[in-house]
């Protein structure tokens, strides 16, 4: 590779990390904000909940057509429209003044980081050679995860701090920056077109999976508030129906010769059906833990938007040293050391349970330091491998179609996990409420742990990365 054809590489990814950097952060910064966000604009809890996961179930709905208009307009030109949309429906985020407009932005800033978000997987395939590519998956997967962890603490800085008396609004606002230089970087570098064959849209197969989606959160998060009536009966099982008509029109699109919008035969590779069940579940305990962390610290123990985020960073500091050890815990251990990662992860978690219940909610931060370390520790061993594991078992032409396929799973985790936990567990915003959610949160851990038995062993991917040659040196 010459000077010039990895300062393009390296351009590119560094767009890529800085869309990652943002679409992950706004998942985890607001729930921080989200008590005073509520108080401010006068958000009902069922508002509240749509804040964070209208975002979630917009990026879901959109990633698979905004990976297919990638392959047909050009991933550059999906990229920087995409991010320059991003900063704007940041910018109405930041400006809202009522509870339905910032729903209504956040559903916006989903679409737009979808777009984003739907080129970065292809885009990494086609700037780095396939032996090259390991690495850079685990640095954009070590990027969401810090980016994600980050997100609590960073939300309670800024509105304690409150730069320019701009309360928080500064938590969407501080993506402008941000979303400039992505754009000024995939402008410079990124120069990818349209793929050689276009492929067609399949918008019916769009419509089909997007109706599926809409119709299972809307059931999950109304019936939150007022418990399950026919009406939300009726909506999950027409979604279920609709799932399934998804999947037939796919297999007969693709029998038929066309281009379906997903291909499922990629799930014939045991890494990747595997580890998109494992993606999807995490990101779901992970936003529901997040959630419920920040409503019982802020909420019901009354802890400042500024405690809050130091009572969180033991986790994230915990979570960036389980990312920089997992490569070489992976290189010893295989997959075993994710499964001890995430069911470290429960562990911990269930631990904090049982002292809530014994302190009846009083809680002492340096006494709670070390095992919020050791849960956010087991969270970084587990999610920085897992990527790169579960795509090393597809070719380039694979790794293409999982562009839009991947941040889907991510984001139906995200959106589904936190409105099905929280429909289950999490009806009243109470102690016992929280405690509950939790509870439940340890236990989905440690049975994920299981599940993550069954991933092929794939060490010298997941563990062959440049910090973990470093850390061994």
């Amino acid at each position: 590779m010459t000077r010039r054809e990895a300062a393009v590489a390296l351009g590119s990814f560094g767009a890529c990390l800085i869309s990652v950097f943002m679409q992950m952060i706004d998942v985890t910064i607001v729930t921080t904000a989200l008590p005073v966000v509520t108080e401010d604009v006068g958000a009902s809890q069922s508002q509240q909940l749509w804040v964070v996961a209208g975002y979630s179930l917009a990026f879901a709905c959109v990633l698979l057509t905004a990976a297919r208009l990638g392959a047909i307009a050009g991933r550059r030109r999906m990229f920087l429209w995409s991010a320059a949309g991003f900063a704007a429906a940041s910018l109405w985020c930041g400006m809202s003044t009522s509870a339905s407009e910032l729903v209504l932005a956040r559903i916006v800033q989903g679409v737009a980081g979808a777009g984003m978000a739907a080129q970065t997987i292809a885009v990494i395939t086609a700037s780095f050679r396939r032996d090259h590519q390991p690495y850079a998956f685990a640095a954009y997967g070590a990027t969401a995860g810090f980016a994600g962890m980050l997100g609590p603490v960073l939300g309670g800085v800024l509105i304690t701090v409150n730069p320019f008396g701009l309360g928080w609004h500064v938590i969407f606002l501080m993506n402008l920056p941000l979303g400039v230089l992505a754009v000024g970087l995939a402008w410079r570098y990124l120069r990818i077109g349209p793929a050689a064959q276009r492929p067609p849209l399949d918008l019916r197969g769009s419509v089909i999976a997007t109706a599926a989606l809409f119709l299972l959160l809307i059931a999950l998060s109304d019936s939150q508030q007022s418990g399950w009536r026919p009406v939300h009966w009726g909506c999950a099982a027409a979604a279920l129906a609709l799932g399934g008509l998804f999947v037939v029109h796919e297999r007969l699109t693709r029998r038929a010769g066309g281009m379906a919008l997903v291909r499922l035969d990629l799930f014939g590779d045991k890494g990747f059906a595997v580890g998109s069940v494992l993606v999807a579940i995490f990101f779901g305990l992970f936003t529901a833990f997040v959630f419920t962390v920040s409503i019982l610290l802020q909420v019901v123990l009354h802890f400042s938007v500024l405690r809050t985020g130091i009572a969180m960073t033991p986790f994230a500091i915990g979570a960036g040293a389980g990312a920089l050890l997992s490569p070489r815990l992976v290189n010893r251990f295989g997959v075993r050391a994710l499964a001890a990662g995430v069911v470290g992860f429960g562990g911990w978690v269930a631990v904090g349970v049982g002292y809530l219940y014994v302190e009846s909610g009083a809680v002492n931060l340096a006494l709670v330091t070390a095992p919020v370390f050791l849960a956010g520790f087991g969270v970084g061993v587990f999610g920085v491998p897992l990527q790169p594991i579960m795509l090393a078992g597809l070719d380039d032409d694979a790794m293409g179609e999982a562009s839009g396929l991947l941040p889907t799973v991510e984001q139906i985790g995200n959106s589904v996990g936190l409105a099905v936990l929280s429909a289950l567990f999490f009806r009243a915003h109470t102690l016992t409420g929280s405690m509950t959610m939790l509870s439940a949160i340890a236990v989905a851990a440690l049975g994920l742990g299981a599940l993550t038995l069954a991933l092929p062993d794939r060490r010298a991917v997941a563990g062959s990365t440049p910090w973990s040659r470093a850390a061994t040196a």
